[in-house]
């Protein structure tokens, strides 16, 4: 019997390994190996876990010493989260090599909840209070959320994936643009973005072995090298930055529960729970572990759990993300272990202030050159499963063509929603190019492959 076009059969379950074979996402790598791949993991994602709490901080008015506090606290808390998804325990992570940390996505509500309050006195309690709701509702959602699963098909999940890659991309290009993206990019950032960038193609054509696989650190450490004649390096906060420093619990008052602001993240937290369902079927694919519904239960779990914990530590709600995915898709390093590595180098960076300048020294150009491959990379895995999403039978192509293209709204038009008339909780959804793109190709795979499904043709017709 041929399957209906866009059919939506479970995921298979996880392939068992033949008896007495570890698969290769739960292999320890040796410490060299651990080490290098983790710090890797760290470098690729630590720009976007310390972009939202400078852009609050910032907005609510903070002195630099407490906006540096923020960012530490940030860093701890995306260590915990990511602890949780690869690691584990009980139900709750999916056991997968997972980068967990702050969602970008939130900024926006974030912003909006401080911007209600005069003088934006009492922001972060308010803010946190409501991460604090919206993660349990979101832990207490997660064994129902994961049955979404099985409404994603190749032809969405492919969609899903490629926009995932093709979002991400923009980001890109802002730290080549010096994070402005409404400036043109300078010769001197267009000049190290470009060398990171080859640097990383000829290691990756060259070397063989590990030396392939941490291709893209090695092209940070050149990038950076090569940026300090520019004076692209800026050495401030590290002179600056304390030795060491714990996070102190409700540093910025304890919660307020607020009903707006409440409602406003749990709508945030059903976007990231939607985002994060689609990064673990794109991960699933890459380190061939498909993710059924018990992984994606587990993985919500730790997203939300670990979005409930973080205000505790001064943080915001916590997502997978999707950088690191491609960065795994680039270099085949599947190990959870690997990542695991990466969410302890995150709490020890939240840890010691002075550790966590560091890895800020690497110039924002240096990191869009080699983003330019980590978030290809994962548009191309996109493609690669679209090839077999069947574009030739049915309305697939059409449904690929559609979602692509409402998914990319909010990456070419920022304030193409930006109408009064257009509510707050939907503009949340809307200007997610990965959210909006998904439930678009969700709800069309339904309408035209099941909903009311057209007879089959019979003889004389």
């Amino acid at each position: 019997m041929t399957a209906e076009p866009g059919a939506t059969e479970r995921p298979q379950e996880r392939p068992a390994p033949p008896p007495g074979e570890v698969h290769p996402v739960d292999r320890l790598p040796g410490p060299g190996r651990l080490l290098a791949s983790g710090f890797q993991h760290v470098a690729a994602s630590y720009a976007g876990v310390v972009a939202p709490p400078l852009v609050v901080g910032a907005f609510v008015g903070l002195p630099p010493a407490q906006t540096t506090f923020l960012v530490g606290a940030a860093l701890f808390t995306a260590g915990l989260a990511t602890l949780l998804q690869t690691i584990g325990f009980w139900k709750v992570g999916a056991r997968l090599p997972f980068v967990n940390g702050v969602s970008f996505a939130g900024v926006a509500p974030m912003l909006a909840i401080a911007d209600a309050r005069p003088g934006h006195a009492g922001a972060l309690p308010a803010i946190q209070g409501a991460v604090i709701v919206a993660g349990v509702l979101g832990f207490l959602l997660a064994p129902c959320f994961c049955r979404l699963v099985r409404f994603f098909p190749p032809v969405v999940s492919g969609t899903v994936i490629t926009l995932i890659g093709i979002t991400l991309l923009p980001v890109s290009f802002g730290w080549i643009q010096g994070g402005h993206p409404e400036r043109p990019a300078s010769l001197t950032n267009l000049g190290l973005a470009g060398a990171t960038l080859v640097t990383v193609l000829v290691l990756r054509r060259l070397l063989t072995g590990f030396g392939r696989q941490i291709a893209i650190l090695l092209g940070l450490v050149a990038g950076t090298l090569l940026a300090i004649p520019t004076g692209a390096v800026d050495t401030t906060a590290t002179r600056a930055a304390a030795v060491a420093g714990f996070p102190e619990p409700f540093h910025f008052g304890h919660p307020l529960f607020e009903g707006p602001a409440i409602v406003s993240m749990c709508v945030l937290m059903l976007v990231c729970m939607t985002e994060s369902t689609a990064d673990m079927l794109a991960l699933g694919e890459i380190v061939e572990r498909p993710a059924d519904e018990r992984t994606i239960a587990a993985g919500l779990r730790a997203d939300t759990l670990g979005s409930a914990v973080s205000p505790l530590f001064n943080g915001f709600a916590n997502s997978a993300f999707a950088q690191n995915v491609g960065l795994v898709a680039l270099t085949g390093v599947r190990s959870r272990f690997t990542v695991a590595a990466c969410g302890a180098m995150f709490l020890l960076l939240g840890l010691s202030p002075v550790c966590a300048s560091l890895i800020a020294l690497v110039p924002q150009p240096v990191l869009g050159g080699a983003g330019i491959v980590l978030f290809g990379t994962v548009a191309a895995s996109g493609v690669n499963v679209l090839r077999g999403a069947g574009l030739d039978r049915g309305d697939n192509l059409l449904i690929a063509a559609t979602s692509l293209g409402v998914g990319m709204i909010p990456v070419v038009s920022r304030t193409f929603y930006a109408n009064a008339a257009v509510p707050e909780t939907l503009r949340i959804i809307l200007d997610s190019g990965v959210s909006a793109g998904c439930l678009t190709a969700v709800l069309l795979n339904l309408a035209f492959n099941h909903l009311g499904r057209r007879r089959r043709p019979v003889r004389g017709d």
